[in-house]
């Protein structure tokens, strides 16, 4: 559990500099309109520091850590997560600095992040059922 709940830390804290990033950085270019750069923030709190509390809260109960899904899930989850947050920041800056962003190869690559964002969240879903499951028959439990 103990693992998970830095994992979480980690991700707060890439989180809260990248909304100092996000803010300095469109300050310093004088930049007012809508960026990509806001949602990093967001997206590294919620996809980051939220899901792996909840992981670390499941894991204390069900020992998540002990499934065969384990560490397809977190290899594949936190490299979506990775790719998503990259290419925010890629399409933030382009967007602040007012270039000619290669848009086609941005979303092609962010597209890839999401699709293993999806994986990871179904690897998640299906580590946790087998273990309700299998917690279930060792309690007893028709629920």
């Amino acid at each position: 559990m103990k693992r998970r709940v830095i994992v979480a830390l980690v991700y707060a804290v890439l989180a809260m500099i990248c909304g100092v990033f996000y803010r300095e950085f469109t300050k310093a270019m004088g930049f007012t309109g809508i960026t990509a750069l806001g949602k990093l923030h967001v997206h590294l709190f919620l996809l980051g520091m939220v899901v792996f509390l909840l992981f670390a809260l499941f894991d204390a109960k069900f020992g998540l850590q002990k499934h065969k899904l384990y560490i397809p899930f977190m290899v594949i989850y936190n490299a979506g997560v990775g790719i998503m947050c990259i290419m925010l920041i890629v399409r933030g800056i382009y967007d602040v600095i007012g270039g000619q962003a290669p848009d086609g190869a941005i979303s092609g690559v962010a597209g890839i992040g999401h699709i293993l964002v999806a994986v990871g969240i179904v690897l998640f879903f299906v580590m946790l059922l087998l273990s309700l499951r299998k917690n279930d028959k060792s309690s007893g439990d028709k629920e």
